[in-house]
């Protein structure tokens, strides 16, 4: 089993669509295509798995990848639509941290079938190339968690005007927020 056959369709998942659907975020293409992400992620994994495990067994199936790979990039656009797109389906912050960090395992279960069938250069390449969901989710994570902040920060200085605050968030001089005694 080839190690680029096998890392090529984590690559397409993990690195090619996410990038396409973002550059096209605007797209009035994913408004048509968006499906919710509790449809879209069973779908990607099922479809996912099918088209890695699918190689491993030598004599391939007819068509091979010329009937799988179509089928992995449909689903992977399904995938990152939620995430990345600007539709009716779009994610919030912390939906698309659950998201992500929920699939990001998911997608890796194909790969232990590889490691577990005797094809460990091959898996390991998968879980390689699957990386980059991971680092999406942290990502995400990280900047759903400081938009909150930046949010919370403003709304308490839209309230009662600039204050400063002390070492844990709370008004110099006060405890939690109440008045010195």
């Amino acid at each position: 089993m080839p190690v680029a056959a096998m890392a090529w369709p984590a690559v397409l998942v993990s690195v090619v669509v996410p990038a396409v659907v973002r550059l096209l975020r605007r797209s009035p293409l994913w408004e048509r295509v968006s499906v919710p992400a509790a449809v879209a992620l069973p779908v990607t994994v099922l479809v996912h798995a099918w088209t890695v495990l699918g190689r491993l067994p030598d004599p391939q199936p007819p068509g091979g990848p010329w009937v799988t790979e179509p089928a992995l990039l449909a689903a992977a656009v399904l995938f990152w639509v939620p995430v990345a797109a600007r539709t009716r389906h779009r994610l919030d912050g912390p939906g698309r941290c659950l998201y992500l960090f929920l699939a990001a395992p998911l997608l890796d279960l194909p790969a232990v079938g590889a490691v577990a069938a005797g094809h460990t250069a091959a898996g390991l390449a998968m879980v390689v190339g699957m990386l980059p969901v991971g680092v999406t989710a942290a990502a995400s994570t990280w900047s759903w968690v400081n938009r909150e902040e930046r949010e919370a920060a403003a709304a308490t200085d839209g309230r009662s005007g600039p204050r400063q605050a002390g070492r844990h968030g709370s008004p110099k001089g006060t405890r939690s927020g109440t008045a010195p005694g």
